[in-house]
């Protein structure tokens, strides 16, 4: 099934000012990426279509791009479910934002850069406040990464400053 990203409630889109200017999913970086995280049934979703500049070798992505797909899909995962588990709606107080504490990636195959890139995540566990996420990066309906994020709550101060 295709989710809509477009017309979508992504958690990005609810991220308090001070903390949305992630190079990977701020939604007030102009020059980012502006990952949106958004739920499919038990899976959550993110559409990017690489530009010319995430090249590596002529046709394909720069690894770093699919590392930064993983990692700000999964921190935005994290922060999805905690809203589901605590039966939170996106826009409510306090607000959750998650960084990373740690992320894995498995390049399985070289990614072609005229796709447009789906990347599909879900909570493997959640171990006290900090939230395992798997994810997997589709282009053209073959999976050509998988990672692993592991998210903590944002701490204090963040963004003061």
């Amino acid at each position: 099934m295709l989710v809509d990203m477009s017309d979508a409630d992504a958690v990005q889109d609810h991220y308090p000012d001070n903390v949305a200017q992630c190079y990977g999913c701020g939604r007030l970086n102009g020059a980012g990426l502006r990952l949106r995280t958004v739920w499919d049934g038990d899976e959550t979703v993110t559409r990017y279509r690489p530009r010319p500049e995430h090249t590596a070798v002529p046709g394909f992505v720069y690894g770093g791009l699919i590392a930064s797909l993983i990692d700000c899909h999964g921190t935005g995962t994290a922060a999805a479910a905690s809203y589901r588990a605590e039966g939170r709606p996106w826009d409510s107080v306090p607000p959750l934002r998650f960084v990373t504490a740690s992320l894995h990636v498995d390049y399985l195959r070289p990614t072609p850069i005229d796709a447009e890139l789906e990347v599909r995540g879900w909570v493997k566990e959640v171990k006290g406040k900090r939230v395992v996420v798997s994810a997997e990066v589709h282009a053209a309906g073959v999976v050509t990464a998988r990672g692993e994020v592991v998210a903590v709550p944002m701490p204090e101060g963040f963004g003061a400053g």
